[in-house]
């Protein structure tokens, strides 16, 4: 993970892909912690999309990629991620 805030650490964290989203807001409006904001920066389509404002406050639920009719948006929570990230280590 990039950029991991020092301090504590949420349940969770977002994935977006920036180009695809259209801005509809359906994330930010329906995210039960209230954790995404829009980002100040535009896409090439000249949207806002949705950024992850307090990353202390992500439970990784998901709601935010159910609710997006793009699926520009999915959440994951830390210990799913790390099941799914491949071992590292000797042959």
């Amino acid at each position: 993970m990039s950029g991991e805030p020092t301090g504590k650490k949420g349940k969770g964290t977002i994935f977006v892909l920036n180009e695809v989203c259209k801005g509809c807001s359906f994330c930010i409006d329906f995210c039960p912690p209230k954790c995404l904001a829009f980002s100040r920066e535009y896409n090439r389509k000249g949207y806002h999309y949705p950024v992850l404002a307090s990353p202390e406050a992500c439970t990784g639920c998901d709601l935010c990629g159910l609710y997006c009719p793009d699926y520009a948006i999915y959440g994951v929570r830390y210990k799913d991620l790390e099941k799914r990230a491949p071992a590292t280590g000797g042959a």
